[in-house]
């Protein structure tokens, strides 16, 4: 590091609000020491050569002669179709003074693991840098989630006040004898990680702190990425690592399984209100329940308590459908007032909507059958208590939710008089809107339906002592 760099580093590198954390360069410097691929061009015409694999292709040679053909340099690498299983491939790749043998698909794409790739070079490349730092940095490798640095930079400092320092470059010792210098980098607005909007954000004291597991893909990363849990380089060309599709954050896959479950999701990675999580709506949008739950139970509230067969009697669906477009585009901004919409139908239909849209039904599919087996007994106590042992299984932003909804539909009971709805009739309407049957036969969902009804009989009725 140069002595202007160092010093431009001690004075500049002080950041009372965020403090970046030390990515650490070894993997990325094994990539680079990986050896790269070499093809082995067959120099004769070879007959029967699959349109999809190139000169690397040698034809029906034997172990020994490939061997023998690879030994010229490491990385070195060649197609030859098998003897033992004529119409089967292997790649046969140099590495380590050793020839390693591969059975190769294609199905569009190439690939001898889950990775898929366009070409014989990348699977080559990717392949080879896997191999390097898997042998080289092993025991590293299976360290890597012990003391991570997102314990130091997630949620836990969100609350904390930051200690005003000076941060120095920091001097590591690695495997093999090897130096890193890694520095802390002031971090721009412009290139802010899913890990520093989570270290910046900050918490409103009155929103429930909901747990919410990551919802993690496997993700390709154009150019070099570090990993944001345990701060070390995700290797290899393609499918790096994985990457939540709510908030952003990219970690390794081995990474992905320590991760606790306190995912922050991002309103830009969280496109729609209808049809998403509900856990993960509310996290967006820092709120304890939906804002459409929220917004149609004021409307219908406000002005449509004593309209005849509330939520029974359907609203126009082309309309209904306009309310789901508008919530998902302008969110809390959404318009659904008596000038824009003066049939009260049509809100109770968006709402009914919004929880058949949901991808995990309000009562979940895990705590489904123990409601299913409350609704069950006769006994009233044994109900009661049954269901409210049930109501724990909910992640808490559901049970909140069905809170909220339960004590506006014993409201809607109290204008029975005018809008003929008791909690029988919400049941009927509401049972299988609120809970679906996980994977069941045909013959036993529709069994289900009338206890259905009588879970949300009961948790309306009761709805002052099970909540």
């Amino acid at each position: 590091i140069s002595i202007a760099l160092f010093l431009f580093l001690k004075d500049t590198l002080n950041n009372d609000e965020y403090r970046p954390p030390v990515w650490k360069s070894y993997l990325y410097q094994l990539q680079q020491e990986a050896p790269h691929p070499r093809r082995i061009t067959c120099t004769s015409e070879v007959e029967n050569r699959p349109k999809y694999y190139g000169r690397e292709f040698h034809g029906m040679i034997s172990r020994e002669e490939a061997d023998q053909l690879l030994s010229i340099a490491e990385g070195s690498y060649l197609i030859r179709e098998s003897q033992r299983q004529p119409g089967t491939y292997t790649l046969a790749l140099r590495f380590g003074n050793q020839t390693k043998n591969f059975r190769l698909y294609h199905d569009g794409k190439h690939f001898v693991g889950e990775k898929r790739f366009e070409s014989i070079h990348d699977l080559v490349t990717d392949g080879l840098i896997t191999l390097y730092i898997e042998t080289k940095a092993a025991e590293y490798i299976s360290k890597m989630t012990i003391n991570p640095i997102y314990e130091h930079v997630g949620y836990t400092t969100l609350n904390r006040e930051p200690a005003p320092k000076r941060h120095m470059p920091v001097l590591k010792d690695l495997p093999d004898g090897k130096e890193e210098v890694a520095l802390e980098e002031r971090v721009s607005n412009t290139f802010l990680t899913s890990l520093v909007r989570r270290a910046t954000l900050k918490e409103n004291d009155r929103t429930p702190k909901y747990e919410k597991v990551h919802n993690f893909k496997v993700h390709t990363f154009r150019g070099p990425h570090w990993c944001e849990y345990c701060a070390n380089f995700m290797w290899g060309l393609i499918a790096q690592g994985v990457k939540c599709a709510d908030c952003g954050l990219n970690v390794h896959k081995q990474c992905s399984k320590v991760v606790p479950d306190d995912c922050k999701p991002d309103l830009k990675h969280v496109k729609k209100v209808y049809s998403c999580d509900l856990t993960t709506l509310v996290k967006a949008h820092n709120t304890k329940r939906p804002m459409v739950v929220d917004m149609c139970i004021r409307e219908i509230e406000s002005r449509g308590l004593k309209s005849e067969g509330l939520y029974r009697v359907s609203g126009f669906s082309d309309l209904i459908e306009d309310v789901k477009l508008a919530f998902d585009r302008d969110g809390e901004k959404a318009d659904i007032s008596v000038n824009v919409y003066e049939d009260i139908n049509i809100i109770t239909g968006a709402l009914k909507l919004y929880f058949r849209d949901l991808p995990i039904p309000v009562i979940t599919y895990d705590a489904y059958p123990r409601f299913i087996e409350a609704a069950k007994l006769t006994d009233t106590d044994e109900r009661l208590e049954a269901l409210h042992e049930a109501l724990k299984l909910l992640p808490p932003a559901h049970c909140e939710t069905l809170r909220y909804l339960m004590a506006h539909l014993k409201r809607v009971t109290q204008h029975e008089k005018d809008n003929l709805m008791n909690a029988e009739n919400l049941g009927i309407v509401f049972g299988p809107t609120l809970m679906r049957a996980p994977d069941l036969d045909a013959m036993t969902a529709l069994n289900d339906i009338r206890y259905q009804r009588q879970v949300v009989e009961s948790l309306i009725k009761n709805e002052d002592i099970l909540f």
